[in-house]
């Protein structure tokens, strides 16, 4: 293999991850859907977290050491982790009980936005003019998709919306700004202690509120759920993107994300029995021309 068909292989690669990522994130809307039936959102949340710490550190083992190399790189990851991983899904869950999943959805339109102006503020991405347009267009195609008319903020539901705002402005520093650090010590080992320092307070979260299950009433199906949403929406999720966050700018790991709803539509339709329909198609151009038009201006970049 000649080296320009090695190097073009090697910039698809990431995009590839990502669009992978957000197929695996998208499924998380249909397994969550039957796994809520036997367990409450806790419990996922420390199933998921717990069962991808323990994946991570035998595969992180079988690989190499697990240690780093300065001690103060311990505490930054244990912030990206409680920023990345705990805090988020805390606020999520928290926020989406006191709000609704309609105005979850769109306040989720932030994180890129979000990513984007603080990565460049702190000199981690380039932000140029195709690069906001592309933003712009994808995230119009998100807004159009859920239906903004289908909203409801008042006062009922502001202080869940704060917290999904917050949900947001979190992992978006935790993708803006983690770069450097998983590109230095690669993928696994990275994401091995996210979820390591992100354990020790989901995991006691989830096994206090699973008191409120009788585990021997769950049913097989409902463990196959949950076993569904450890493996493809945190375990092979939440690796890709960290291995694709240390080949790309952030900027093009959060447009990313607005593929997320539509991958959530589509797996509705496929296993849930929805319709497809005009709105989803109009939908998918706007994102996909925005996605384009982002990861284009990084193609263009690496030309020059």
């Amino acid at each position: 293999m000649n080296e320009s068909v090695l190097q073009t292989e090697q910039s698809y690669a990431p995009h590839i991850a990502l669009f992978a990522v957000q197929v695996f994130f998208g499924t998380a809307t249909v397994l969550g859907k039957f796994a809520l039936l036997a367990f409450p959102p806790n419990a996922l949340v420390g199933f998921r977290v717990g069962g991808a710490a323990l994946a991570f550190y035998v595969l992180q083992r079988f690989r190499g050491s697990l240690a780093l190399e300065n001690r103060r790189d311990y505490l930054t990851f244990a912030l990206f982790a409680f920023f990345g991983v705990t805090l988020n899904q805390l606020l999520f869950f928290k926020g989406l009980s006191l709000t609704t999943a309609v105005n979850t959805s769109l306040l989720a339109v932030t994180i890129p936005i979000f990513t984007i102006l603080i990565s460049a503020l702190l000199g981690y991405d380039f932000l140029s003019w195709r690069k906001i347009a592309g933003i712009i267009l994808a995230a119009v195609g998100v807004i159009y998709l859920i239906n903004p008319t289908r909203a409801s903020f008042g006062s009922e539901t502001t202080q869940g919306d704060i917290l999904i705002v917050l949900n947001s402005l979190c992992y978006a520093g935790y993708v803006a700004v983690s770069k450097n650090l998983i590109s230095h010590y690669g993928a696994l080992k990275s994401i091995a202690w996210l979820f390591l320092f992100a354990s020790l307070i989901n995991v006691p979260l989830g096994i206090i509120s699973l008191q409120t299950v009788e585990l021997a009433q769950v049913s097989p199906s409902s463990w196959l759920f949950v076993a569904g949403l450890v493996v493809f929406p945190t375990i092979m999720a939440y690796f890709w993107n960290a291995w694709a966050l240390s080949r790309v700018e952030p900027s093009i790991v959060a447009v990313y994300i607005y593929l997320q709803p539509l991958m959530g539509f589509l797996a509705a339709i496929f296993f849930l029995g929805e319709h497809f329909s005009t709105r989803l198609l109009i939908s998918a151009l706007l994102v996909f021309s925005g996605v384009f038009l982002v990861t284009k201006s990084a193609f263009l970049r690496k030309e020059i």
